[in-house]
């Protein structure tokens, strides 16, 4: 079982012993469907909580105000829209989250989970791209896309003056220069609490560069 005293220092607040079964539900079927269906690497099994579960909950700690409806960006295997959903059940629970997957195998995994767990969610089973605009006040994205591409996913899917959420590695600088070319942005820069070299880009008032010319 998940510690209750690292879930709540990630998160910034307590939690229940609910919300960390919840936690603990999802974490087993993770290691149960992915040799299947490759929902995680296999040689982050032994690490799960850390690299995975952990590097969620962390989120939570750079939001300050309750989302009026969440969207994660490629969801996949449920990281970190999933863990973000089973804490929003206890914290935010009248936010909705939107999961958009577009792998049909990941997608109806999904779908089991946040049945199986009662969460207030919906997936959406499409391209980025191309599903419906979320108009979501927050959004999300784990290991999706480099920066300049991840941004027009997220301009697409944010209301105006919503805040996406995105943790990068290393290689964000690279990633944030060649962002600037193309999108104008305020930034906050979170350390994560699972790589020191890597951090959570806090992202907000994001608009086409062309559109402020």
């Amino acid at each position: 079982m998940l510690q209750k005293a690292e879930v709540e220092l990630a998160a910034g607040r307590a939690v229940s012993r609910e919300t960390l079964e919840r936690l603990e539900v999802f974490s087993q079927a993770l290691l149960k469907w992915s040799p299947k269906i490759n929902l995680i690497a296999r040689n982050t099994y032994d690490d799960l909580w850390s690299r995975h579960i952990i590097d969620s909950v962390q989120l939570v700690a750079c939001v300050d105000v309750v989302p009026r409806g969440w969207c994660d960006l490629g969801t996949g295997g449920g990281l970190p829209g999933l863990v973000l959903a089973c804490l929003g059940r206890e914290i935010w629970p009248d936010t909705a989250f939107q999961f958009i997957e577009s792998d049909a195998r990941k997608a109806a995994f999904l779908t089991m989970m946040t049945s199986q767990l009662g969460l207030r969610a919906t997936v959406t089973r499409q391209r980025i791209e191309q599903a419906p605009a979320a108009q979501a006040s927050h959004v999300s994205a784990r290991a999706l896309a480099a920066l300049p591409l991840l941004l027009a996913y997220c301009h697409r899917h944010l209301e105006s003056g919503g805040i996406a959420l995105l943790p990068k590695g290393r290689n964000r600088g690279d990633e944030l220069e060649a962002a600037t070319r193309s999108w104008q942005f305020e930034l906050e820069t979170r350390p994560s609490r699972v790589d020191p070299e890597s951090a959570i880009l806090v992202v907000r008032h994001l608009r086409p560069r062309e559109a402020s010319q």
